[in-house]
């Protein structure tokens, strides 16, 4: 398959270089963040990758919808606009697959965690919060896999109503909230972990990611997957659509 990269940063590049040594994948090309993109910029590829930032993606989304390639969205930072950016999808007859992280590992210690969430959910003594560390460059706090781990926790668990992303000095956290901490710490590439905790015990589970090829392969493995199904059943996936079939 060919594919269209839009971003050449770190994670561009790292994409790049999977599909290079895939050996049944080619780069099509690879569209600079701040190049002019039109439809056409797309013509002859089956996936497109994004890897930009929130108002370039923002920016650029009509004209990938516009091309009918399939997109896979790693782009993070546009949670509050994800309803109008699935109607924008639903409305075009397009395919976008949306992550805030494409790594294996990191979507098996999601649904890890979504699981210890709901076991805890029948004893109050067990509380639950949330951290992430990752390098100073990142922009956006909290990450978008912490936001996704949050979202879960949220839905399996419903002592826990809201998230609290900083603290106040005025006032303690109250129980039905749930605390999502970020750390910027030197090059870090992404650290991850939920802490249950009693008076008796404490559980902790975390991933940690050890480089970028891990996100990187599963962009590459997820847009070869919503290139053929946008051929037969169009609209907007996230990794969990992904996961369910290959678990399957």
């Amino acid at each position: 398959m060919k594919f269209t990269l839009v971003g050449n940063g770190r994670m561009g590049q790292q994409v790049a270089a999977v599909i290079s040594r895939s050996g049944i994948h080619e780069t099509a090309s690879v569209l600079d963040v701040d190049a002019l993109i039109t439809p056409e910029s797309f013509r002859g590829s089956d996936a497109i990758i994004d890897f930009t930032v929130r108002d370039a993606f923002l920016q650029n989304l009509d004209a990938m919808l516009a091309s009918g390639v399939p997109i896979v969205a790693g782009t993070t930072g546009w949670d509050d606009v994800r309803g109008a950016v699935a109607e924008k999808v639903k409305s075009a007859g397009a395919s976008l697959l949306y992550s805030a992280n494409f790594s294996l590992g990191v979507n098996i210690f999601l649904r890890t965690v979504r699981e210890a969430a709901r076991l805890i959910e029948p004893f109050e003594q067990f509380d639950i919060a949330f951290s992430e560390q990752h390098h100073t460059a990142k922009a956006d706090f909290p990450s978008g896999t912490a936001l996704a781990a949050a979202e879960r926790i949220l839905e399996a668990n419903s002592r826990k109503k809201t998230i609290v992303r900083q603290l106040s000095d005025d006032r303690r956290i109250r129980p039905d909230e749930l605390q999502v901490a970020a750390i910027r710490l030197g090059g870090v590439f992404g650290k991850h972990t939920a802490y249950i905790d009693s008076e008796a015990d404490e559980i902790v589970i975390s991933h940690t990611a050890k480089n970028r090829s891990g996100f990187a392969s599963g962009a590459v493995e997820s847009a070869a997957w919503l290139a053929m199904r946008h051929r037969t059943a169009p609209g907007f996936y996230t990794m969990d659509d992904f996961l369910n079939e290959r678990l399957a």
